[in-house]
């Protein structure tokens, strides 16, 4: 049961809900077609912070009179979370398992609530993909461009849980050590900056990202103690110079929300950006030629497809038509399945 809701916990945060289809049955080809009602059953629970309310324990009234809903309700609610294992019920009452109350309990250092409400969000998305699919493009507002600051907020959360955690070995492959000047575009809580400027102390970036954003980061630089050295700057990558003189430019999950034309764009930008020498770095997810694999960068291009008005994922054949044409003269792709590329000037 804890290894089911551990994974379950994983593919929310991805936003992926698949599996290898081999040859099915017709009861499993409906199974896996409702594999949404459990998707659905935890969004909501996390959406009404439903695992801090049974806090140590609490029968359903309790429960439903803390939340503020509707007594039966909240009951099957509660009786659904114990059939999939999110929570436990024992007498009458409701208890958190031990991974809901690590990761979805106000107050545990481990709580991710903040950051799962960016996957609450995506369900009204992925609910226009039919007419996204006939109309080519997104029919909903994207929300970090739009007036939500509750969904700026969660989406960053998101992004910088995903960003904490891997900042440190993509420094690594990257190399800090002959970095003077950075610039992190598009760079959200400056998670990737905060990582550069602790690997190497002579290394100053600047992360430019929206207004509503900046301000973000700007409390995520503080407490790191890198006010000195990382900086802020409000831009709008998608037509904005970013100025000269850079040693590296990370785009870290940018080129997927933009369509070709404005990836070739950007790319142009960076370029003028650099010294000659200079890098600019790419993580994403990067597909096989073909673009029906791997798997969780096929079904981003669909997410992105909801979500965006042109964006995608791309092949590394792609990025490295479009790098070359912005006259990047050297473009490597870092282990031959990973998601880095990185292109000299």
């Amino acid at each position: 049961m804890r290894k089911a809701l551990v994974v379950g916990l994983a593919l929310l945060a991805q936003g992926t809900l698949f599996a290898a289809m081999n040859t099915l049955t017709y009861s499993e080809l409906t199974q896996k077609m409702r594999l949404f009602q459990e998707s659905r059953l935890l969004l909501t629970a996390v959406e009404l912070d439903v695992f801090t309310a049974v806090g140590s324990g609490a029968t359903g009234r309790e429960v439903a009179a803390r939340l503020k809903t509707n007594p039966r309700a909240t009951e099957t609610l509660l009786n659904g979370l114990v059939a999939v294992g999110a929570l436990n019920k024992r007498d009458g009452k409701f208890g958190n398992t031990e991974d809901t109350g690590r990761y979805l309990v106000e107050g545990s250092p481990e709580c991710a609530r903040e950051a799962l409400m960016h996957t609450v969000h995506m369900w009204g998305a992925w609910g226009t993909l039919t007419e996204a699919v006939r109309t080519g493009t997104a029919v909903t507002r994207p929300g970090i461009s739009g007036e939500d600051e509750q969904w700026t907020e969660s989406f960053i959360a998101a992004m910088h849980r995903n960003a904490a955690s891997g900042a440190n070995a993509l420094v690594r492959q990257v190399g800090a050590e002959n970095v003077g000047r950075m610039l992190d575009v598009g760079g959200g809580s400056g998670a990737y900056s905060i990582a550069f400027a602790k690997a190497n102390a002579a290394l100053r970036a600047e992360v430019l990202d929206l207004g509503k954003v900046v301000g973000i980061a700007k409390k995520h630089i503080a407490e790191a103690g890198l006010s000195g050295r990382v900086v802020t700057r409000v831009g709008d990558l998608t037509k904005d110079e970013f100025g000269s003189d850079y040693d590296l430019v990370l785009l870290s999950a940018i080129c997927h929300m933009l369509s070709p034309e404005e990836n070739q764009s950007l790319f142009r930008r960076c370029a003028r950006a650099l010294v000659p020498g200079g890098r600019v770095v790419i993580r994403d997810f990067i597909l096989e030629e073909d673009k029906s694999a791997p798997a969780p960068a096929a079904l981003f291009a669909v997410h992105m497809l909801v979500n965006t008005p042109g964006g995608s994922t791309y092949s590394e054949e792609e990025y490295r038509s479009w790098l070359e044409g912005a006259g990047f003269r050297e473009v490597k792709r870092l282990a031959p399945a990973g998601d880095l590329i990185v292109a000299w000037r």
